[in-house]
């Protein structure tokens, strides 16, 4: 299979999502759009995962990159390919299926448990997850389910934290990819000031990299859910 991902930033690339692909033998190809590299043909790829960003999905003048992005994404997922989007990955899928894009009503960044609903059995990728996980969270902006979306999972500060739209394309408000060297480059690059209970400081999100194993297994078997379908 090959699979192109979407890079929006330096420091978040595709964590443990590259190491499954090689463990796998597919293929790899990637556009990082911050350093203005082109779009690749839409037949070049069968599985396309765009990765998180600081930006917000509307921030034209900033990024006048977006507006071709969310073409190509919308063109991806009416050719029936695979596509799995991460944090600002997942609101851009929303987004050119018709949902709103907006502010949360709290930050949430560090380690914080989400929930998985019922719904999660009419979405095969998320069959084997349990009923929560402790998973990374960095983010500002949530959306609305797109029409026809399951919703698969929710956490405290946030409702849509994961949905499948039709069986192959999945959107991920939060994070099961990063591995501890990523997660330090957050820490390095991004990190806000601590507010309790919506940012954790770097102390608590060092010590939550414990969780790293648990995650990363779920990743693999969403991703290998995902392409079965």
């Amino acid at each position: 299979m090959k699979i192109h991902y979407l890079q929006h930033m330096g420091c978040e690339g595709t964590g443990k999502i590259a190491d499954w692909i090689r463990e796998r033998g597919h293929s790899v190809s990637g556009t990082h759009l911050y350093r203005g590299d082109p779009l690749p043909d839409d037949n070049a790829f069968d599985f396309l995962v765009i990765m998180g960003g600081p930006m917000n999905i509307y921030e034209y003048r900033n990024h006048p990159w977006l507006p071709a992005e969310k073409q190509f994404i919308r063109r991806a997922i009416d050719s029936g390919k695979y596509v799995l989007g991460v944090c600002l990955g997942a609101q851009l899928i929303a987004a050119v299926l018709g949902a709103k894009i907006y502010q949360n009503a709290k930050m949430e960044i560090g380690w914080f448990p989400v929930r998985f609903n019922a719904e999660k059995k009419s979405a095969p990728a998320f069959g084997s997850f349990p009923e929560e996980l402790t998973v990374l969270h960095w983010h500002g902006d949530t959306f609305d389910l797109p029409k026809g979306a399951v919703h698969v999972a929710q956490s405290e500060a946030c409702r849509n934290q994961a949905f499948a739209w039709g069986q192959r394309v999945i959107g991920l408000q939060f994070h099961i990819e990063m591995d501890e060297p990523d997660v330090n480059a957050f820490l390095d690059d991004i990190l806000p000031e601590p507010v309790d209970g919506e940012i954790q400081s770097a102390e608590l999100i060092r010590a939550g990299n414990r969780h790293l194993p648990k995650i990363h297994a779920a990743l693999y078997a969403m991703l290998d859910g995902m392409v079965t379908t």
